[in-house]
């Protein structure tokens, strides 16, 4: 039974190779094409910015909020990114006197991560050249990469699962279908959409492998780091929300009474809760995975610490 799984994974990571090889992207020649963003559009969709739900805000408000998100949605992107590659740069290892196809697959992944964080990098610089000055990125790639791989490989997996899958939500249900969206920003997300639907399946099969090494107490404290991983993602939100929110007012130029402030700053959070915790939370896909891994206990010691988030 071990060997034939064996060679399905190997079909697999083949598999994730030649999809690789056939959808290679370059930044300048596929993605920006000398192209500037479209400010007269949204960035981000209704569907994740939540800017809809702001009642008082008239459309040319919520339009610069989905762009303030939307600047935010893409260092997100290029923050975790940093640890991700990383993390695989790493676990390759694993293979480098066995399974060359493997290893190719994981290469594969980390220099298309390495392109990733390019990509964001140039988007920023292209999005400041057309929005306010002020806006402020808080965290640290480097900083919040050496907190992530301080835990678990397990744990550090299925943090990474979550977000890969939920990368896969958002362009299918939300930024694909909006036909209002600036349209590099919208290629963009295509373009990272493509490449980072191999890079789930892989880590769904590292997730396991490293899953089937650990013994039940292993495990357990492999819950207790990914529990801790969330609750660092959340402290990453809480801080840049009202951040967003100051520069979002600001680039306004008109006043909001506290009332509306109020709303505001809990409906920015609520929204990047949304896009990097509870919509992947939600995900079938990883809800399956984690379910197969984990006992009833560690399930409910995870809804609870999510409870806070999910409100």
């Amino acid at each position: 039974m071990q060997t034939a799984q064996h060679r399905n994974d190997t079909k697999r990571y083949a598999k994730c190779i030649e999809v690789s090889k056939r959808i290679r992207w370059d930044i300048d020649r596929d993605v920006i094409r000398g192209r500037k963003f479209d400010f007269s559009r949204k960035f981000l969709p209704d569907g994740l910015s939540l800017a809809d739900r702001l009642d008082f805000l008239d459309a040319g408000e919520r339009r610069l909020l989905s762009q303030v998100q939307g600047r935010t949605y893409a260092n997100i992107f290029g923050l975790v990114e940093r640890y991700i590659g990383a993390k695989i740069l790493e676990i390759s290892r694993d293979y480098w006197l066995g399974d060359q196809t493997a290893l190719e697959a994981l290469v594969r992944f980390t220099d298309e991560e390495l392109k990733h964080q390019e990509l964001f990098r140039r988007i920023e610089r292209l999005v400041a050249e057309g929005m306010p000055a002020g806006y402020r990125f808080l965290p640290q790639p480097n900083d919040v990469a050496s907190v992530v791989l301080s835990k678990s490989t397990w744990a550090v997996l299925a943090l990474t699962c979550h977000i890969e899958l939920f990368t896969q939500v958002h362009y299918r249900q939300s930024i694909e279908p909006d036909e209002n969206l600036s349209e590099l920003y919208k290629d963009v997300f295509f373009f990272h959409w493509k490449e980072e639907s191999q890079h789930a399946i892989l880590d769904e099969l590292e997730w396991q492998r490293e899953d089937g090494k650990l013994t039940a107490e292993e495990r357990d404290r492999a819950v207790g780091d990914l529990i801790e991983l969330v609750a660092a993602v959340d402290g990453i939100l809480q801080a840049q929300a009202p951040v967003d929110v100051e520069y979002f007012v600001a680039a306004c130029g008109r006043r909001f009474t506290p009332e509306e402030m109020k709303h505001l700053h809990a409906g920015v959070l609520k929204a990047y809760r949304w896009q990097y915790i509870v919509s992947g939370v939600k995900d079938p896909r990883f809800n399956e995975l984690l379910g197969k891994m984990i006992t009833p206990d560690q399930s409910q010691r995870i809804v609870a610490a999510l409870g806070p988030v999910m409100q």
